[in-house]
């Protein structure tokens, strides 16, 4: 999957704004949710429109398979695909099916005005509840412990670099940096003996503020808090300064960031990709857009978390849910929660699912083994790895370093309230400590944080 940062334009504020006018309205019109003939009806997100024939062939199969084994439920499936110019209207206007997907940085808010159901029973009662990865789990949970959201899928940004630059600079690219004072060292190396940008960031757009808060979490910081009902802006922490000093540091001390200073999620990976930039920060599902989209050598891929520093220190992740209509009645919670079991799940526990989904990956030319970030526990992981080890086609070695210290780092979602617009405020501050020498990190924060508070205050 994408790093969400690509499409994820959607602020909180916005989803907030809708929030009354959804719980209103008749979600997905699931009424008792029984057919004529008394089944249960679930209505289901299935593919993306326009996805190629063969996959909704097989996605059917599987529905054909769910319901001979749960002869009293009858699933609809429905073409989706979340954006963020058209979720709001699905949300608002009651079209969205009993079971569908967001990214984690929408849980907390709909978890809020009421527009998912509770699952907490059904999750509990599934017989792997305890192998769950707490951590990302949290994303679907309220402060209560109640679960309305199940991780579908997750990531954790990680340092990404290239392996061919390292080997081109004299560094070894089996033993990564493991400090921010090592990256600095290297990016220094890696930009005086090959021309390459040593480190870059994301900086247009929302991206700027997105990576500027990973490095923030890296450093023990947090962009909000909330108590209550109040919601603090504390974008112009130590641990803020820090990262932007780090930026500063690297591009007018060191001439270790290139000339362009302009990057987007997208053409950033370009740019690695064709081994203009010797590491940058970013999602650890980004193997597959980096290999398939934009042709880079596997062999020149190489991932390791991200230092932290700290009591606070922690990695930002993200990925993507799977919720339950706040419509649906008590017989279709329980027929959800099978599907998603089914469906989503049963890859990662079940011997024979995890296999026939990595054959049908590595048949279609799909990456297999990504160092994504698991939603079961390490032993669980390591079971499954073992179940499909033949199919696997990613370079377990490379991303060894990345997937043999993740579990040890505690994970934190994005910022909840008004998340794109905090990024958004950040990304100029971003860009104007790269292009300008004289940027003062202090002023910059204060006023970022003033804009900041009140886009928060305005709710």
């Amino acid at each position: 999957m994408k790093s969400p940062i690509k499409a994820l334009t959607l602020t909180v504020s916005a989803l907030a704004a809708i929030g009354l006018l959804a719980s209103c309205s008749n979600g997905a019109n699931p009424g008792d949710g029984e057919s004529a003939d008394g089944k249960v009806e679930l209505s289901v997100v299935s593919l993306i429109p326009g996805t190629e024939q063969a996959a909704f062939d097989a996605f059917n199969e599987q529905v054909k398979q769910f319901e001979k084994a749960n002869p009293d439920i009858k699933i609809k499936p429905v073409e989706y695909e979340w954006k963020a110019d058209t979720f709001p209207a699905l949300l608002a206007g009651g079209t969205l099916p009993i079971v569908y997907t967001i990214p984690f940085t929408d849980g907390q808010t709909l978890i809020e005005n009421g527009q998912i159901a509770d699952i907490t029973e059904e999750v509990k009662a599934l017989p792997f509840y305890d192998k769950f990865n707490q951590n990302v789990l949290s994303a679907g949970t309220d402060d209560k412990g109640h679960i309305f959201a199940v991780p579908r899928e997750a990531y954790g940004n990680g340092l990404q670099y290239n392996r061919d630059l390292f080997k081109q600079a004299g560094l070894d690219p089996d033993k990564p940096p493991t400090t921010w004072e090592e990256v600095r060292a290297a990016a220094k190396t890696i930009s005086e003996k090959t021309g390459a940008a040593g480190y870059m960031q994301m900086t247009q757009g929302a991206t700027g503020g997105w990576q500027t808060t990973v490095a923030t979490y890296a450093h023990g910081g947090r962009m909000e808090e909330i108590k209550g009902d109040k919601v603090t802006a504390t974008l112009d922490t130590d641990a803020t300064k820090k990262s932007l000093q780090f930026l500063k540091d690297l591009r007018w001390e060191d001439n270790s960031m290139g000339s362009n200073f302009l990057y987007d999620w997208g053409t950033i990976n370009k740019a690695f990709a064709s081994g203009q930039i010797g590491m940058f920060t970013g999602g650890s599902d980004l193997y597959t857009a980096l290999i398939r989209e934009n042709q880079m050598d596997p062999a020149h891929y190489g991932i390791t978390t991200l230092p932290l520093e700290g009591k606070d220190g922690a990695v930002l992740g993200g990925g993507t849910l799977s919720v339950v209509n706040g419509k649906a009645s008590e017989a279709q919670k329980k027929a959800a929660v099978k599907w998603i079991n089914f469906y989503y799940l049963q890859k990662y526990l079940d011997k024979d699912a995890a296999i026939t989904d990595a054959k049908t990956l590595a048949a279609a030319n799909q990456a297999v083994g990504t160092p994504a970030l698991p939603i079961f526990d390490k032993a669980t992981l390591d079971e499954s790895r073992e179940w499909i080890k033949d199919y696997i086609n990613v370079p377990q070695d490379q991303v060894a370093p990345f997937t043999s210290k993740i579990f040890d780092q505690p994970l934190v979602i994005e910022p909840t309230k008004s998340t794109q617009d905090i990024y958004g405020i950040l990304s100029p501050v971003v860009q104007a400590v790269l292009t300008d020498k004289n940027a003062d990190i202090d002023a910059l924060l204060k006023q970022a944080n003033a804009d900041a508070q009140a886009v928060l205050d305005r709710g």
